[in-house]
């Protein structure tokens, strides 16, 4: 709900964007294309609507009969511990490196073919547990939401820039004559609706919206990967996320250099419980695999304690 409401001042914005581009079509338009996109939203549930995004934005695909096979058998294992039924949601595969999955839509879970070659039936369930975790906590489909309502003002933004970059980049005097007094006459009309308008309320939230949505998704992260731990997946979830951290620091070094000898896996510190036994969320804007793996270890350090 936190996200959804972020996205509202944003969303006011798409709504005006729809409005003027179906008014320009026709005035009657401008009444019936903005009704219809709002209520359009609750679409993105349709799982013909959710099989389209899953192929064409995420480029996920079927199992083949051998990796349903496998994906069932632990997927049956992550529901069952959690109570779930397993039919609610579908089992794809995303041909991308990366040994993680994604929870996209309302009902899909899809896991790299990275993950299915490269991780054990153990770890591959903690991957899925975590995924699973942001279904039940209603990540997946507030962020459905919330892209679909902010996608026409984020395509107008983009295209207005993309129109600047272009006139400035003709590289002569024309394009960069028209280039400027666009640029004067979006700054005028921010400062005119901010300060003479009074309208603030919307323009300031939308400037600050991104950071606080993206402090939402790495919340997000660390409550799927406490989830995943409550299942009973800490240690295996957190093996992975020590694989991800080393493939990332390979990735980061200069081409040729010997990748750094494996250690052994860490154990677990001596950090303090939360009062509330709740994972900790750092303000940071994304949950890296380092920020993941410490609230993991904190989430199961709280475990043992209890």
């Amino acid at each position: 709900m936190s996200h959804l409401l972020l996205t509202v001042p944003i969303g006011l914005i798409s709504l005006g964007v729809v409005t003027f581009a179906s008014a320009i079509v026709h005035v009657a338009l401008g009444v019936v294309v903005p009704i219809a996109w709002l209520l359009s939203g609750p679409l993105v549930f349709n799982r013909r609507v959710e099989t389209a995004i899953a192929q064409r934005m995420f480029g996920m695909r079927r199992p083949s009969p051998e990796e349903a096979r496998r994906l069932d058998a632990v997927w049956e294992q992550v529901t069952r511990r959690a109570g779930v039924d397993r039919e609610n949601y579908e089992l794809w595969v995303q041909e991308r490196a990366g040994l993680n999955a994604t929870a996209a839509a309302g009902h899909i879970v899809a896991v790299t073919r990275h993950a299915l070659d490269g991780l054990s039936n153990a770890r591959l369930a903690a991957v899925l547990a975590h995924e699973l975790g942001h279904h039940v906590g209603g990540h997946t489909w507030a962020a459905m939401l919330a892209d679909w309502y902010a996608m026409p003002a984020r395509v107008a933004g983009r295209l207005v820039l993309a129109l600047i970059v272009f006139l400035f980049g003709v590289r002569n005097k024309a394009g960069f004559a028209c280039g400027g007094c666009l640029t004067l006459m979006i700054g005028w009309f921010l400062f005119n609706l901010t300060v003479v308008q009074g309208m603030w309320w919307l323009v300031v939230p939308v400037t600050v919206a991104p950071l606080l949505v993206a402090w939402l998704h790495r919340h997000a992260e660390f409550k799927a990967d406490a989830y995943a731990v409550g299942l009973g997946f800490g240690e295996a979830l957190e093996d992975v996320l020590v694989r991800e951290g080393r493939g990332e620091a390979a990735a980061s070094l200069p081409p040729g250099t010997p990748a750094p000898p494996t250690p052994a896996p860490p154990m677990l510190p001596p950090v303090p419980a939360p009062p509330d036994g709740t994972p900790s969320a750092s303000r940071a804007a994304h949950a890296n695999v380092e920020a993941r793996l410490r609230n993991v270890r904190l989430v199961m350090s709280g475990q043992l304690r209890r």
